[in-house]
């Protein structure tokens, strides 16, 4: 009975999302293809397209606020554009695989075009786009698979098997651990298997606030549909725009908003996985229960190694009666670090909270249009106050960004703890427009590295987690660590490194690093071998400082050789143990172990 129950609460027909078509993707870099950072004539810097409140702004001080953050002097003129595509190795075939793919699945589309079977075979680090401009890649995906249903998925997955074939899971293609990139060594077929046309939300139950959705379903959509029914599932990672359901519960992800809707471990009830053996699931879909060892939790982080994720029974809930953004200027990164912390034990967290230091509040100083009129004189007024009235050094002064959701008495109460807490550390409001654009930048500046490296600037992201009473002298030694490992390279001026605080929790915090810097004389080629010295050296110093090996990127191929410092010997064996239970054929992960 109470199954027949749950089922009268749930919506009947299936809802198909919108499937995102290759073409309105950028190829050879990140995000959409109608939207990039360009140079115009008179020099200035405008972001083309029209999605994000950044874009058609015309930007004069960025890159003079780059080159001089960094002591180096761009070519605008000529800039690195790189030479897509690269050439494309030639696909690996098996006869019998796909002569059985085409008998057994006739509506599964595949494709072996050289284009799409390079996009499958990479993520987004800095190398891999590189790599995609450059030289490419020695070994891609033979073969682009497009199942739509579960069923299909098992199917593939047992015509894999029979003629020992090699899958790699494919969502949104947005990684940076080299999670995608194939083993150069592997001769099977590597057949790529793109869930994105498993995008359909299978049911919505109201009443227990639930929903069961396919895994490839991509945030954005997803966000957006649910919403159409009252409804939010509060998951969206930096990349949600792009990336989908399966790929989140396989890199063990996070969002902007964890901190009121909890990580993707706090949001998935079931999950569905296709491996060697079979499906694995449950029944039935309940609040918590205890069954002994639970599958559920090795598939959190396995990044498609032990099977592939068609499906999820995720939490959702009511959307917030109320969202509003706020922002508070600090006179110190470690003065915003103890808000923070203060703010964690009070119990009242936003559902973001944001501080970024120095270095990347002057960067999203550079961010905004050239004033004029009546705003010229604003912002003179409103720097004189900030810096003369209030004694705030540009040089020092951080800005913490804050969103607030839910209940109007609930976000009430979270704004007088933020508001007293403000005041107690010297903290200055500089408003809900200053919030929103800071909340908002994160989407349009992910496009700003890919930019940059046509400058000659290597760049890239990274992550740990740190607990509160190392938050701060983790980030000033990581600084420290790459300031001193750079002046031993010879490259021209100083490397770009900034920090900024995200996901707050009880006993630490999220830290995200960015780290770039131009390359000189240096071939583009001997930059990424420089950037990968740099950022190894970088996560040693994470390691030494009491950070974690990732926080919510992963450990892909990139951060592989750092496990042994993080894992005992007998947890790595189990790590091996499981993959060879589960997968005992080594089907499934690009053909790596």
């Amino acid at each position: 009975m109470p199954q027949l129950r749950d089922q009268e609460n749930r919506t009947v027909a299936p809802i198909a999302l919108p499937v995102d078509s290759d073409a309105i993707l950028a190829p050879d870099s990140w995000g959409f293809a109608d939207t990039q950072f360009t140079i115009l004539p008179n020099g200035n810097v405008s972001l083309t397209g029209g999605r994000y409140a950044l874009s058609g702004l015309e930007l004069p001080d960025l890159v003079p606020w780059v080159s001089g953050v960094m002591g180096v002097t761009f070519d605008l003129q000529n800039q690195d554009k790189g030479h897509y595509p690269p050439a494309v190795p030639a696909p690996r075939s098996h006869d019998g695989f796909t002569r059985a793919l085409s008998e057994q699945l006739p509506k599964v589309t595949s494709s072996a075009d050289p284009l799409v079977r390079l996009r499958h075979g990479h993520g987004h680090t800095v190398e891999e786009i590189h790599a995609v401009r450059n030289g490419g890649f020695a070994r891609v995906p033979d073969l682009v698979v497009y199942p739509e249903t579960a069923e299909h998925v098992s199917a593939i997955v047992k015509l894999a098997i029979q003629h020992g074939v090699s899958l790699v899971a494919f969502g949104g293609g947005t990684n940076v651990t080299d999670a995608l990139r194939c083993a150069a060594d592997e001769l099977r077929m590597i057949v790529s298997v793109d869930t994105r046309r498993m995008n359909r939300i299978l049911w919505i139950d109201k009443v227990n606030r639930t929903a069961c959705v396919e895994a490839g379903a991509i945030g954005r959509h997803l966000t957006d549909e649910l919403a159409k029914h009252g409804f939010t599932m509060g998951h969206e990672p930096d990349s949600y725009e792009f990336s989908t359901l399966g790929g989140w519960i396989a890199t063990h992800a996070s969002g902007m908003k964890k901190n009121r809707y909890g990580n993707i471990e706090d949001l998935v009830l079931d999950v569905q996985i296709v491996t060697d053996a079979g499906v694995v699931s449950r029944t039935p879909v309940v609040p918590r229960e205890s069954i002994g060892a639970d599958p559920r939790r090795w598939i959190y982080g396995s990044e498609g190694k032990l099977g592939i994720v068609t499906q999820a029974v995720v939490k959702i809930r009511p959307l917030p009666e109320t969202e509003q953004h706020d922002a508070i200027l600090f006179k110190s990164f470690e003065r915003g670090v103890e808000f923070l912390h203060e703010l964690s034990r009070e119990g009242s967290v936003p559902a973001s909270v944001r501080l970024v230091d120095n270095t990347q509040f002057q960067l999203s100083q550079t961010l905004k249009p050239k004033a004029a009129g009546a705003s010229v004189w604003k912002r003179k007024a409103e720097k004189w106050i900030v810096t003369k009235v209030k004694g705030f050094d540009p040089t020092k002064m951080v800005a913490c960004t804050l969103l607030f959701e839910g209940g109007t008495a609930e976000v009430a109460q979270q704004r007088a703890a933020v508001n007293r807490l403000a005041k107690k550390y010297g903290g200055m409001h500089a408003g809900a427009e200053n919030g929103r654009k800071g909340y908002q930048l994160t989407f349009g500046i992910a496009y700003l590295r890919d930019f940059v490296m046509k400058l000659g600037v290597v760049a890239e992201s990274f992550e740990t987690s740190v607990a509160w009473s190392d938050t701060v002298a983790l980030c000033d030694r990581v600084k420290k660590r790459l300031s001193d490992e750079y002046a031993k390279t010879g490259l021209p001026g100083r490397p770009f490194v900034t920090a900024r605080v995200t996901q707050l929790y009880s006993s630490g915090v999220c830290v995200y690093f960015y780290l770039g810097f131009h390359h000189g004389t240096q071939s583009s080629a001997q930059a990424i071998e420089t950037f990968g010295v740099l950022e190894r050296a970088a996560r040693d110093e994470i390691l030494n400082s009491g950070g974690s090996l990732s926080h919510h990127h992963g450990v892909g191929q990139l951060r592989k050789p750092f496990l042994p410092r993080v894992l005992s010997p007998a947890a790595l064996s189990w790590q091996r143990a499981v993959k060879s239970a589960v997968d005992p054929r080594n089907i499934f992960g690009a053909g790596k172990e």
